[in-house]
């Protein structure tokens, strides 16, 4: 039981993660928008591409775990 929680604590955090991450891009870049494709990462966004890696492992590792009966 305590794992399905902590499973769900992780797939909202992981959600959460990825649309912080997507808030800045879109397809309006795509047709001439800001021109800001090439711009380096910051600080910010390197923590964000992180926090999804590890997020992601741990929801992968949680979900075989959940498996064993």
């Amino acid at each position: 039981m305590i794992l399905i929680i902590l499973e769900s604590f992780v797939a909202v955090a992981l959600i959460v993660v990825i649309l912080l991450q997507a808030q800045g891009s879109g397809l309006s870049a795509s047709f001439g928008g800001t021109g800001e494709s090439f711009r380096s990462r910051r600080s910010v966004e390197k923590l964000l591409v992180a926090a999804t890696i590890i997020l992601a492992i741990v929801f992968a590792f949680l979900s075989i775990l959940l498996l064993i009966p």
